[in-house]
């Protein structure tokens, strides 16, 4: 009989790899909750939203705040906070780890992950920006379709943010890769899988503060990066599993 795919917080859950939810029931709820479905419809909610009723809302908070409350922290915010999410910094990492893993397990696998992740962002997220066509928040048009990156460049494309995609995305893979496919202890990845929160949540606000994008860019680009990480990470652990049990097939008997 085929054995029963896991969900990634599953698998790192049974492998002692995630703390929370120990109970059957939770797991469950905390895998409906953060599925592929899930997220997908919870991202097209959001974009129905921010094309709508959210507008005068989006248009509202974008004030560029800290403008507002403290210039002198432009520069760090600019130059230190917001680079992190950036992929000058995190493609390095996540292709660092990448490459580290696969000599230590004498494997591709880890630079195929690598290598998906970075194609899901542009590929996916970057379609999805393109596709919709909307501008900065300091152009003052929450409309979507109105903009285009031939028409302003880089500065309409806002929807989703690529950098708080790219925090939980890129940062997300090279943490799976670190959980599944190193011996790291089950605090280590509660770490790490800390620190990845906080680096969304840092590209989040800073980009809100700075008033480069629109809050519902924002949320839009945390689940847009979610999804792709868990598309990503459902093939792997299903590949896995499939490989698996071709290994465990007994030999058939010479005739």
């Amino acid at each position: 009989m085929v054995a029963e795919i896991q969900s990634p917080r599953e698998a790192l859950l049974d492998a002692g790899l995630e703390g929370g939810p120990t109970t059957a029931g939770d797991r469950h709820w905390w895998h409906r909750l953060t599925s592929a479905p899930s997220l997908a419809i919870t991202l097209m909610l959001v974009i129905i939203v921010a094309a709508g009723p959210f507008q005068s809302v989006d248009l509202f908070l974008a004030k560029r705040w800290l403008y507002r409350l403290d210039p002198s922290l432009l520069p760090f915010a600019q130059n230190v906070l917001d680079p992190i999410a950036g992929q000058a910094v995190c493609l390095p990492l996540l292709l660092g780890v990448a490459v580290v893993i696969a000599a230590l397990r004498q494997s591709w696998r880890p630079l195929l992950i690598a290598g998906l992740a970075e194609l899901g962002f542009l590929a996916g997220i970057g379609s999805l920006k393109v596709l919709l066509a909307r501008g900065v928040a300091y152009e003052h048009d929450p409309r979507f379709l109105e903009a285009g990156l031939f028409e302003m460049g880089d500065k309409g494309i806002s929807f989703p943010s690529g950098h708080a995609s790219e925090a939980v995305l890129i940062y997300g893979a090279a943490v799976y890769l670190i959980a599944h496919y190193t011996g790291a202890s089950h605090r280590l990845v509660q770490i790490l899988q800390w620190a990845v929160v906080v680096i969304a949540v840092n590209s989040s606000v800073v980009s809100f503060l700075l008033g480069w994008h629109w809050a519902s860019d924002l949320v839009g680009g945390l689940l847009a990066g979610g999804l792709v990480l868990r598309l990503l990470v459902n093939w792997d652990l299903r590949a896995r599993r499939r490989a698996e049990e071709r290994r465990a097939e007994p030999l058939s008997a010479p005739s």
